[in-house]
This record gives structure tokens, C-alpha cells and sequence, in this order.
């Protein structure tokens, strides 16, 4: 399959706009992973409600982490992914598995499955692949600053000094 392609800057824009809750699948409480950094600015600089979901953690950021999105006391707007790709087909039937409200898949870099995205689109969910949402909301909300060179972090994994 060829030419599957994200949703342009202004449905993203609208996507974050609408957004009120977020499930972050895999999630994980180590500081040197982009999980982390994304949890740590969506609840410092969003009104977003913010869950975790990860079998194998108790607490992030001093929140409670559930098993599953099944496990949330919510059904979130937007499930925002950071599992392996080949983990992606049953995260996308974790999402199905849920009541009708869970209206994005959104996928954290390097994470691209043109399958998974056809599947949820036909299932009537909107589609991001292959981008971070902190950067996504900061580009929105003029906060560049807060991931670019000015912040201080080349990435996930290092800071420069």
C-alpha cells in the first residue's frame, strides 16, 4: 500500500483543539524516554486530562499508571502511542475495544503502519503517524521554544550542555 499520508497542519491544529482527554500507551516512567518528556509537558502546559496506560508500571509523574485502556476511568479523545511498531495492529484493537469516542490514533515518531492506519480510519478514527504530539502542540501554540534548539534538547535521550 502506497500514498497514505497524515492529516494536513490545519486538521491537526483542529485534532489538538478538540482533544480533551489523552491516553499515552506506553508510557514509561524512566526519564530518558520521550514518554516522559511528552507526559512532563502535557501536563505542565495543556488542560488536557492526561492517563497513563503500561502493564508493567504502578505511578508517572505521581500518577497511577492502569494496565490497559480498558482499565481508564475514561474513554480518552486521542490514544497517543510510544509501543514498538510491531505492538501496533493490537494496540489499534485495544482502541476498537473501547465505547465509540476515542476519535484519534495518534502514533510518536517512527512509528508508520500504513495497515493500522487504514484499519482505524475505516473505523471511523482520525490518523496521525510518525509525529510527536508535544511538538505538534507546541508548533500550535507558538512554543517552539520549548523543543527546539533554544530548549536545551536534542532529544529524548540527551540534553545539550
Amino acid at each position: 500500500m502506497t500514498g497514505w499520508a497524515n492529516p494536513p497542519p490545519a486538521r491537526r491544529r483542529q485534532i489538538l483543539h478538540a482533544t480533551r482527554t489523552v491516553a499515552m500507551v506506553g508510557a514509561s516512567p524512566k526519564p530518558d524516554r520521550a514518554s516522559m518528556s511528552v507526559a512532563t509537558y502535557l501536563l505542565s502546559r495543556t488542560d488536557y486530562e492526561v492517563y497513563f496506560v503500561n502493564p508493567n508500571a504502578e505511578e508517572i509523574l505521581g500518577r497511577p499508571v492502569h494496565r490497559s485502556l480498558a482499565d481508564l476511568p475514561v474513554v480518552p479523545d486521542l490514544v497517543d502511542v510510544f509501543r514498538r511498531a510491531a505492538d501496533l495492529p493490537e494496540t489499534l484493537d485495544d482502541v476498537l475495544a473501547l465505547p465509540p469516542r476515542v476519535s484519534t490514533l495518534w502514533l510518536q515518531y517512527g512509528l508508520f503502519d500504513e495497515k493500522v492506519a487504514r484499519r482505524a480510519e475505516a473505523a471511523g478514527l482520525q490518523v496521525v503517524m510518525d509525529r510527536c504530539l508535544k511538538v505538534e502542540h507546541t508548533r500550535v501554540h507558538g512554543e517552539r521554544h520549548l523543543t527546539g534548539p533554544d530548549a536545551g534538547v536534542r532529544g529524548s535521550r540527551s540534553r545539550i550542555r
